[in-house]
């Protein structure tokens, strides 16, 4: 990997490389001393990209932003709460600020999917050890082309700009994510949950919920009443006067109420 020198309000490098296993891999690789709080890790390809619940990431090679931000903390408890939700905050208003005003809307879909109208366009992935978070960041950027059976699920920023961004536009995207991370990340508790609400997708609509790990069975209908203190669902069941707060679980977008 070789520093690419990218605008970093963190104050440490931005690494890239063209093919690698994945990016998270090649953060969780770093010392401390060779990846700083705020290090990122960004590549071309991924051969074993994943998302939520060990989901394959698939993307074209070069077409979008694939990347990993390492974020330090002296102890567990030190880590910002809600960062999975502030970081997809932070690359959602990057994204919003690449594409034409008429563009639909940027949605944050809790709890690590940006949606652009109704379609899934980026991913968020934290995994943490102590106090380091790695935070994996793929953002669709000019692939129009998916596999089947996400056709109809993804979007990206060309297809709904009605655009081709140039490839520069991956690194100046990270730029700006990296500054947006950075901003958002010093927030005061609370801030940002006034700040993401108005963004937040299904937010006051009847959805379907799964709760748990990716994949679980069940579910439970209800109103998005918006999010807990923590970054936890709120969510008011149907025929209930009493919302409930979840940490763990997903929205079902195949539901239809």
């Amino acid at each position: 990997m070789r520093n690419i020198g990218l605008a970093n309000p963190f104050g440490a490098p931005v690494f890239y490389e063209k093919v690698v296993s994945s990016t998270m891999d090649r953060a969780r690789a770093l010392t401390p001393e060779e990846g700083p709080h705020g290090t990122a890790v960004m590549a071309d390809v991924q051969e074993a990209g994943r998302g939520r619940g060990n989901r394959k990431w698939r993307s074209n090679a070069g077409e979008n932003l694939l990347c990993t931000i390492l974020l330090r903390y002296e102890r567990f408890e030190a880590v910002p709460q809600g960062i999975t939700l502030r970081i997809g905050l932070a690359a959602a208003l990057a994204a919003e600020g690449f594409l034409p005003p008429a563009s639909p809307p940027v949605r944050i879909k809790w709890p690590n999917d940006i949606m652009i109208g109704p379609c899934k366009a980026a991913g968020i992935l934290c995994e943490g050890e102590g106090g380091t978070v790695r935070a994996g960041i793929g953002v669709n950027i000019n692939q129009t082309v998916f596999p089947e059976g996400l056709r109809e699920k993804a979007t990206s920023m060309a297809l709904a700009g009605k655009t081709v961004f140039p490839d520069s536009a991956r690194f100046a995207l990270l730029e700006n994510i990296l500054g947006r991370i950075h901003r958002e990340l010093s927030e005061e508790e609370g801030a940002w949950q006034e700040r993401l609400l108005p963004r937040l997708y299904m937010q006051g609509r009847k959805v379907r919920f799964i709760p748990g790990a990716a994949g679980a069975a069940g579910g439970i209908t209800g109103r998005l009443e918006g999010i807990g203190p923590q970054g936890e669902i709120c969510i008011l069941p149907e025929g209930g006067t009493q919302a409930a707060l979840y940490s763990a679980g997903e929205l079902d977008l195949s539901w239809e109420g």
